[in-house]
């Protein structure tokens, strides 16, 4: 049988399985029984990707076998083959839809099944930022578990965001390796069709980052071919339905690199039986190249670690936390101050524990110094030590400055880590990632109780309140420039952020001073100054220079921006933003809601649902993404009223902006304890209940000027 054979037959079988368990579910449930994966406003979203139509029932899902049966079409062209094997992936959508509709929950943990739309959208960052380089996609069962543990760890290794599925899952179970979405190793499913949960994250990004339409399925597999960095690893034996869905990975871009005998196609189907260059082979297929410092540590260091949580039960040393004082002080010095790759530990070290968890006091001093190094940069590098600490295996890092909180597992310890490998993994990365600004690097770590107490007192404090002056003196008014951010362009083309020192990168992650430290870094990168120049609205927000930057940068897609209003002109969203904000008229005000909360709103919708209105680089007056701390700015829609319109969040996040929304609040309107009359969802999820409370508050949207 020739491959394009082995293609249809697959195709084939799968779109009649999915036509039988569709027809089964009808008989059992009615075909107006709801179908939806969980916490997605794109259900189903590969079939919603091809044709523009969302199923909603099994009726509609029925219709949707005739779809996938139509994609089968049995001719001698590579073109038709390569199509059939969407109708596989079609049909997998299908049968792993029908899993969701027959049992509440279908996959239990560790196994993933369906990752949300909230899942998919954090990744967005990490991509453009090519902390998760490339995705990898494993199926099958590996020659033994030893071999399929040494892959998969060293994709985790790297950085990859890597899937499972099939008994590959079980191998790397049985070699303890760490598993789970926040470490980037994420086991699917053990059927074939549970694929389509990794080819659904790839379609979602196009749909949520790049504003592709649904039906337009041409562009669709351009983008996943062209922006997601996604291939395949098969392992073991192969069948009809495999190959079929290989031929589906193909059509999306993905290479697929098989360790059995196959017909080879260049760069897109390839034969590697041997295990120890399966990674190579696989990187090189998606022309993924990765920059890999070796750090003398015992522990693993790559961002696949960075989601990890060290519990209780598992730690053996603890620093900070509300037990211990814990600081971290990164500090700008002259070059002959500074003795490059002095690393010293100053107090008993975590080998002296006579009990387990053994808890210390613990101060990071990091003093650098460079001939471009500028004393604006220290609180740049010293939010970095959050994610280098977090990258090191075995190492767990909350907060920041005097409210740092790390802990360290028994795993890590006794693999040899101690606190000096802390000073080694923050030298390597403070080298390799601020290498145009940092000359020399030398890291002091004390846990002596007397001298972490005074060292806060006379060296940290000082700094800190220097910085938060400094901060606190940065306004829009007082600067001269602005940054236009051009990040998340490699999956949002249309998409650009105009960064402010009272308004930061929607995604949260860069302040003005960060654009200013990456213009450094980088002359040629992301980050580019734009002049305050032109001004034409000053209560809205407007000067020519901005928009002739985002016009340019967005080649042309957005010509126009107010930096404070979100009604006229408001700035893109790229989907990677931490919250949404959206008009609620009856309440003559916006809600706001975060990723992290999957549930309905006021406005009757969630905050996917919201966040397709407006991701992908689209302007949507009345909605508009941004990160959560914008929402105690002073220019947070300011044309319209300011924070005084702020009606409804969850409570979780009104808990986390709490302070500095009642600092501004009271600053501006003479208010008290303003996030006191913010509703939530613990007081109202419907807007009728939630203008009942709003007006029980007398909350100052109620007396503005309408909104509409």
């Amino acid at each position: 049988m020739n491959l394009f054979k082995v293609i249809y037959t697959g195709a084939n079988q799968a779109v009649e399985l999915a036509g039988q368990l569709v027809q089964k579910a009808i008989d059992e449930k009615g075909k107006d029984f709801s179908v939806s994966f969980p916490n997605t406003a794109y259900s189903l979203p590969v079939i919603y990707a091809a044709t523009g139509k969302k199923i909603t029932t099994l009726g509609e899902l029925e219709a949707a076998v005739g779809i996938a049966k139509s994609l089968v079409n049995e001719t001698t062209h590579l073109q038709d083959a390569l199509t059939a094997g969407l109708g596989t992936a079609v049909a997998s959508e299908i049968i792993e839809a029908l899993k969701y509709v027959l049992d509440d929950e279908p996959y239990k943990a560790p196994i993933q099944g369906h990752l949300s739309d909230a899942q998919v959208r954090s990744l967005g960052v990490p991509l453009v930022t090519g902390d998760i380089p490339g995705v990898p996609v494993i199926i099958g069962e590996c020659k033994d578990s030893a071999t399929a543990a040494k892959i998969v760890k060293e994709y985790q290794e790297k950085g990859l965001l890597t899937f499972l599925v099939g008994k590959v899952i079980d191998q790397c179970l049985e070699e303890g390796v760490k598993m789970g979405f926040d470490l980037r190793v994420v086991p699917l499913g053990y059927d074939l069709t549970a694929v389509i949960h990794a080819v659904s994250v790839a379609i979602r990004a196009s749909l949520i980052f790049g504003a592709v339409a649904p039906g337009d399925l041409q562009a669709h597999k351009e983008y996943t071919k062209n922006r997601v960095k996604a291939f395949v690893n098969v392992f073991g034996d192969i069948n009809e339905i495999l190959v079929s869905a290989g031929a589906a990975a193909i059509e999306l871009g993905f290479p697929c690199v098989l360790d059995v005998p196959v017909p080879e196609v260049p760069t897109l189907l390839l034969y590697q039986p041997d295990h120890e260059k399966t990674v190579a082979t696989s990187l090189e297929a998606r022309e993924i190249k990765i920059k890999v410092t070796k750090i003398d540590v015992p522990v693993g260091v790559a961002s696949a670690f960075e989601g990890e949580r060290i519990r209780k039960a598992d730690m053996h040393s603890e620093f900070g936390g509300n037990k211990t004082k814990a600081f971290e002080l990164v500090r700008m010095k002259d070059l002959n101050e500074v003795e490059d790759h002095k690393i010293e530990v100053i107090g008993p070290d975590i080998d002296t524990a006579d009990k387990i968890p053994y808890n210390l006091p613990l101060a990071i001093v990091v003093d650098v110094a460079g001939k471009a190094m500028q004393s604006d940069f220290e609180p740049v590098l010293e939010r970095r030590l959050h994610y280098f600490m977090n990258y090191t295996e075995g190492v767990m890092h909350i907060g920041q400055r005097n409210i740092a909180w790390i802990r360290i597992g028994k795993e890590a310890f006794e693999k040899g880590f101690r606190l000096k490998h802390i000073g080694e993994v923050i030298y390597a990365k403070m080298k390799d990632e601020f290498d145009t600004v940092v000359d020399k690097c030398q890291v002091t770590i004390y846990t002596d109780a007397d001298k972490v107490a005074a060292l806060e007192e006379e060296i940290a404090f000082p700094r800190y309140k220097a910085r938060d002056e400094r901060l606190e003196s940065l306004t829009d008014e007082s600067v001269d420039t602005f940054y236009s951010c051009s990040l998340c362009q490699s999956f949002a083309p249309a998409h650009v952020c105009i960064v402010t020192p009272e308004r930061l990168g929607l995604c949260g992650a860069v302040s003005w001073l960060d654009a200013k430290a990456t213009k450094e870094l980088d002359p040629t990168g992301s980050a580019q100054p734009v002049l305050k120049e032109g001004l034409e609205d000053e209560v809205k927000g407007i000067w020519k220079s901005m928009n002739a930057a985002v016009e340019s940068i967005s080649q042309g897609a957005v010509s126009r921006v107010s930096m404070y209003s979100i009604l006229e002109d408001p700035m893109t969203s790229c989907g990677c933003f931490e919250c949404i904000c959206g008009i609620v008229p009856e309440a003559n005000g916006v809600v706001i809601v975060n990723r992290e909360f999957s549930d309905s709103t006021p406005v009757g919708m969630t905050f996917g649902e919201l966040a397709s209105m407006t991701g992908g680089g689209v302007q949507t007056p009345g909605f508009m993404g941004h990160g959560r701390h914008f929402i105690a700015s002073k220019k947070f829609m300011s044309a319209e009223g300011g924070i005084a319109r702020i009606v409804w969040m969850p409570k979780e996040l009104k808990d986390d902006v709490a302070e500095r929304l009642n600092k501004a609040a009271k600053e501006l309107y003479d208010i008290d304890n303003f996030s006191d009359m913010i509703c939530d969802e613990t007081i109202a999820t419907d807007s009728e209940s939630m203008l009942e409370f709003l007006q029980q508050k007398g909350h100052p949207a109620l007396t503005l000027d309408p909104l509409m």
